[in-house]
């Protein structure tokens, strides 16, 4: 298991490029890990946090019990909002039953008295239903344009996760606010014809800062470093990350500062 201060350095590290961090999940401590090393050496980040659906019911309250028993420990005040569930609809799960898992675990953070944390689930952005959004705080929704049929150039690539993202906010959302829960381009692997390659990463990248500030769209960008350990996993999948495994950045972040 991953010690605090192992967390606090690689935190430290993603403090230089973020100002907030998403998790999946809350077991084996991790939410719990987060909190105290970003409190313990005032690192400016805050946390939006996840309780994981896919493994079943009996995970599920797991991570619930974690979360619960993390924010008591370390307080509220840097979790920002908790998503149940990532893209389960997109890997099965009917809409009746994550709704019924979101309202679940709302009910369980009012009795806690842990209220006042927004609570919604994370979608990809073709699945994300009308329904979906009623039920959530906040429409948290994945989309990316490297999985496309077509490939025209960068900059067309990043205008339509922009594009995608403004209809559901204008057709789905309701008035609520619109988040990307995930975008991003890996620097390997062949997903169709879009170029995955690290220029293209970085091109993706400094695109899509400036796009999604411009929409007025909030985002966590996927993701902080390379996955090799999905092991088994194809090979865009292990590359999206802007550090590498051994959280080395893979680029020069100033090159994000302008647009």
């Amino acid at each position: 298991m991953t010690n605090v201060n192992t967390v606090a350095g690689q935190l430290q590290k993603v403090a230089t490029v973020a100002s907030h961090i998403r998790l999946y999940s809350s077991d084996c401590s991790q939410l719990s890990n987060a909190l105290q090393a970003i409190q313990s050496n005032n690192i400016a980040l805050d946390v939006y946090a996840g309780i994981w659906l896919t493994a079943g019911p009996t995970r599920m309250q797991a991570d619930l019990d974690q979360f619960v028993a993390a924010a008591k420990t370390h307080g509220t005040g840097l979790i920002k909002g908790l998503s149940v569930g990532n893209e389960d609809v997109s890997n099965g799960m009917s809409e009746a039953t994550l709704i019924a898992y979101i309202g679940q675990v709302r009910a369980r953070l009012q009795a806690e008295g842990l209220s006042g944390i927004p609570v919604y689930t994370t979608e990809q952005d073709a699945k994300f239903s009308r329904a979906l959004a009623a039920a959530s705080d906040v429409v948290q929704v994945n989309i990316y344009s490297m999985f496309d049929g077509y490939f025209a150039n960068m900059d067309a690539s990043v205008q339509s996760v922009i594009q995608r993202a403004n209809n559901v906010k204008n057709n789905v959302a309701g008035g609520k606010l619109v988040r990307f829960g995930e975008s991003g381009w890996s620097s390997a692997g062949n997903t169709g014809p879009s170029p995955l390659t690290l220029a293209n990463e970085i091109a993706f990248a400094q695109k899509f800062k400036c796009a999604a500030a411009a929409a007025g769209f909030e985002y966590f960008y996927f993701e902080a470093k390379d996955a090799l350990w999905k092991a088994g996993a194809v090979l865009s999948e292990q590359n999206f990350g802007i550090f590498n495994a051994a959280f080395v950045p893979k680029f020069d972040f100033s090159l994000l500062n302008s647009c």
